[in-house]
This record gives C-alpha cells, sequence and structure tokens, in this order.
C-alpha cells in the first residue's frame, strides 16, 4: 500500500469533536460528513484537501468520543492517510475498520511540514518526505489489516470473503 500526497499538519490532542462536530452526527452521508470535516478547527480544511492528501498530527489524534463519524468524515473529505504521534486507540481501530490508513511515526512528524510531498509505503513501512528528502521507518501493517485498508474496511473485507 503506497500513498502520496500533500500534508495537512495539526498538533496534539484532535479529538473527534472537532474531527466532525456533534451537531452533524444525525447524517451518516459521507459526502455530507466530509463537508464540515475539521470546521471548528480549521475553517479552511474542506476548502484545500484534495484527493490523496495526508494528514499529520501529534500525540493522541482522534481522542474524545468512540465515533465512527470522525474517520468517515477524514476518509471521505479525500485524505488517504493519518501519520501522527499516537492515537487513540477506538479512533485507530475505527479507521481501521472502515478503511482508512492511519500509521504512528513521531519522527515522520517531526520531520515532515505542512505542504510537504510524502510518500509512504504502508507495506515496508517507509515514510519519505519528497520535499525534503528525508526518510522515515515505522512498523508495516500486519497483512490481515493491508487487506481491510484495501478492501475499503472490515465490513467489505467480509463481504468480499477477503476476512473470515
Amino acid at each position: 500500500m503506497k500513498y502520496t500526497g500533500n500534508v495537512i499538519k495539526y498538533g496534539d490532542n484532535v479529538d473527534t469533536d472537532v474531527i466532525i462536530p456533534a451537531r452533524y452526527l444525525n447524517t451518516s452521508d459521507h459526502k455530507e460528513l466530509a463537508s464540515h470535516c475539521m470546521e471548528d478547527l480549521d475553517k479552511t480544511f474542506t476548502s484545500r484537501v484534495k484527493q490523496g492528501d495526508i494528514i499529520t498530527a501529534g500525540f493522541n489524534f482522534g481522542c474524545g468520543s468512540s465515533r465512527e463519524h470522525a474517520p468517515i468524515a477524514i476518509k471521505a473529505s479525500g485524505v488517504s492517510l493519518v501519520i501522527a504521534r499516537s492515537f487513540a486507540r477506538i479512533f485507530y481501530r475505527n479507521s481501521i475498520n472502515i478503511g482508512l490508513a492511519i500509521v504512528e511515526c513521531p519522527e515522520a512528524v517531526d520531520g515532515i511540514n505542512e505542504g510537504d510531498k510524502v510518500e509512504a509505503d504502508l507495506d515496508n513501512g517507509i515514510i519519505k518526505n519528497l520535499t525534503t528528502g528525508a526518510e522515515f521507518k515505522t512498523e508495516p501493517f500486519p497483512e490481515f489489516v493491508q487487506k481491510i485498508i484495501e478492501n475499503g474496511g472490515l465490513i467489505n473485507s467480509i463481504a468480499e470473503g477477503v476476512i473470515k
């Protein structure tokens, strides 16, 4: 699994309430959720995010409530990958379940700036900052997690017989 995109960078403790505010939880429409993604943290996010972009963030990304709407909104906005120092555990699992690639790599977060172009090879655990040439190592995803993400989430993977 390889991802290439421009970086949008955030700090520590980005919680699910700013990823997708509670006032929009009355819909399950992915496009509608994406249209409000990050609006309480970054009013420019939806106007500047492009298909394939990558979010980098600090510690505890996705803390707060256990709503699946948060990773759905991020994925539906076009973000292909989130790289953070650490994730809230429920957000981490929800992301995999809906097919959003996420990886913890503090060194990459430190070595990547807003607007940098990044390539991540999660099969081999290599993140490259194409803007600066810096390279970072991370743990590759286990094969079963790769399959879940490649198939667009856990439900799709089960339905297609990839995961039993």
